[in-house]
């Protein structure tokens, strides 16, 4: 796992708790080969990226200012690509 990237402690503790299938390697690929990014309020980030070990279900990660500190991530059933 590349130590460019952080986790806050609302992701270690709230969202590993909640959704402990995800993984953090599959949050880092997501920041690093997108679909998409989007700004979102209080200066943080949305970044989707499909996850084939996830039964290739698009995961939404999102990080704070600096894109690279991820805050929360989950199965986002209503993206649609816009490709």
């Amino acid at each position: 796992m590349s130590s460019v990237y952080s986790f806050t402690p609302y992701f270690e503790n709230e969202v590993i708790r909640k959704r402990p299938y995800i993984r953090k390697e599959w949050c880092i690929r997501v920041l690093e080969n997108p679909l998409k990014i989007e700004q979102q309020e209080l200066n943080r980030y949305r970044f989707w990226g499909r996850i084939e070990e996830l039964e290739g279900k698009i995961l939404r990660v999102i990080t704070l200012e600096d894109k690279i500190t991820i805050h929360n991530a989950f199965p986002d059933r209503r993206f649609k690509d816009e490709n």
